[in-house]
């Protein structure tokens, strides 16, 4: 039986995704990075084998996430493509008349605009924590509570407080500050939600069109206060794939299905044995120029496998 593998590994979480050759997904796999990108490939790739029923043969591979091109070298991948396209195409598998996707990561959000299955238009948060899973995480430990169940506190809102959400600084000090005025526990989460949904909107939906259908995915998208909060902003459904948690790695997994019937031949992927692989990565700075590019270069057995970064090319393998 032949299979596609997708791996999306981002800053705080690395999913997995096998499809198999009618697109259905079989296994899956979500999982923290804890700031350790290869040894957790490696471990779910490990993990992937065993949930995997004998006799799978990976076709094809693809990488997607801010660690794509890491994760490409370490698995041997056929297609390394930015989150943007995978988290696409992994919206329109599901809801093939989607024209907007809502994405909230650990480090970043995404607003996608598709028309006609085909991104239009797209816009990245990468320097404001304020509205992303990191963010949330933070607020959860602060409050002793499981980041789960934020959402189902929230939805028992009765009131909800207006919380500051342009920065995560003053969301937090508003937080408190509704607290010590004694302000109930799930008024404050909701008003939360909606602060984060707000952040999101006004930071990257600005002069375009958000049309339906709207699908809200990454890991954030099981806070079910934030897709309540999402739809009252927009007065509008939203709605939530099945598998939310692990889109960009399912997209990645069609992506890498779709290489591989256009161009045929064999798969670079070095197989589930590449987890038991020692591999030393390290950066050095190019004096070449006065850009002083980092360049990223890792290695396995003293031969370089791969170098990335500089601006110019020189560096590149």
């Amino acid at each position: 039986m032949k299979a596609y593998l997708g791996i999306d590994v981002g800053s705080v979480t690395t999913k997995f995704a096998v499809l198999d050759s009618n697109d259905t997904l079989m296994a899956d796999l979500y999982t923290r990075t804890m700031g350790r990108p290869i040894q957790v490939v490696q471990e779910g790739l490990r993990q992937m084998a065993d949930l995997l029923p004998p006799g799978v043969e990976i076709a094809s591979v693809g990488a997607t996430g801010s660690a794509r091109q890491l994760t490409g070298v370490i698995v041997g991948a056929d297609v390394v493509k930015n989150e943007i396209t995978a988290q696409a195409v992994g919206a329109t598998h599901f809801f093939p008349e989607a024209q907007t996707v809502l994405e909230i990561g650990g480090q970043d959000s995404k607003l996608i605009l598709l028309r006609d299955g085909m991104v239009t238009d797209f816009a990245m948060n990468t320097v404001c924590a304020a509205g992303t899973g990191s963010f949330l995480d933070q607020q959860a430990h602060r409050l002793n509570l499981p980041v789960e169940e934020i959402g189902p506190l929230a939805l028992h809102a009765k009131q909800p407080v207006r919380i500051a959400g342009r920065c995560t600084v003053f969301a937090e000090s508003d937080m408190i500050h509704k607290q010590q005025m004694g302000h109930a526990l799930d008024d404050i989460l909701y008003g939360l939600c909606q602060a984060l949904a707000r952040n999101f909107l006004n930071n990257l939906a600005l002069g375009k069109q958000i049309l339906p259908v709207v699908v809200f995915q990454g890991g954030v998208a099981a806070n079910a206060g934030m897709v309540c909060a999402f739809e009252e902003v927009l007065d509008q459904e939203v709605v939530v794939p099945p598998y939310h948690g692990v889109m960009g790695a399912i997209g990645a997994a069609l992506l890498a299905h779709e290489y591989m019937a256009r161009n045929g031949g064999t798969t670079r992927f070095k197989g589930f044995e590449a987890s038991q692989i020692a591999y030393q990565p390290r950066s050095f700075e190019c004096t070449g120029c006065s850009n002083l590019c980092e360049v990223v270069e890792i290695r396995a057995e003293r031969q370089v496998l791969a170098r990335w970064g500089g601006r110019c090319g020189k560096w590149e393998m």
